[in-house]
């Protein structure tokens, strides 16, 4: 199994930062998986801004030379881990930005003339790492599930991707959030994950 671990927060003395070292840590130790790939958008500058004009237009996304490099990385991968903050009941806009330029018509998905599209990313597993401040259960009993919904409905199963996980912890800024604990759990998991 070949893993590419997506991560956005812009400090490396984060607890965000250390699920990552836990994800990479456990996936190192896995014999299932064969090779990882990190990607760090804030230290990548990525730009998340979606720019289009008369040269560039959106349904050209899937050709654009800029997101070669990504394509690439998703195309490879067998799985797709993804470690973020949970702000304002959403992924932060680094993260969205990236979304929405790596997953473009005729490379995540092609339209059909049916109902929904044909998913290009089948096959694919994904887990998302995500961390906020508030209540473990706030985006379910408050948001209606929104988080999930937007990731796992609206974007990875559009795209074919059918096997996804979450770890949405909260009160990760409490000293009662049992932040060791958690930690384990991400690295456990990821050392004993086979695809």
């Amino acid at each position: 199994m070949k893993t590419l671990i997506v991560y956005t927060y812009p400090n490396h003395k984060s607890l965000n930062y250390a699920f990552l070292q836990e994800v990479i840590k456990g996936c190192r130790e896995n014999p299932a998986i064969e090779e990882i790939q990190i990607l760090d958008l804030y230290e990548e500058q990525f730009d998340p801004r979606l720019i289009f004009h008369e040269h560039k237009r959106r349904r050209d996304m899937y050709r654009d030379p800029k997101m070669e490099k990504y394509r690439q990385q998703l195309s490879w991968a067998d799985q797709l881990v993804f470690v973020y903050p949970i702000w304002w009941g959403r992924p932060p806009a680094m993260l969205l930005g990236y979304i929405d330029q790596l997953f473009a018509a005729n490379f995540a998905y092609r339209d059909t003339k049916g109902l929904f599209p044909e998913g290009l990313l089948k096959g694919k597993s994904v887990v998302c790492v995500s961390t906020m401040k508030g209540p473990t259960n706030y985006p379910f009993l408050w948001l209606n599930n929104a988080h999930k919904i937007l990731m796992k409905r609206a974007l990875f199963k559009f795209v074919g991707m059918k096997k996804v996980k979450f770890f949405e912890f909260g009160n990760m800024e409490s000293k009662r959030g049992k932040q060791k604990q958690k930690l384990n759990k991400v690295y456990r998991y990821f050392s004993k994950v086979a695809y």
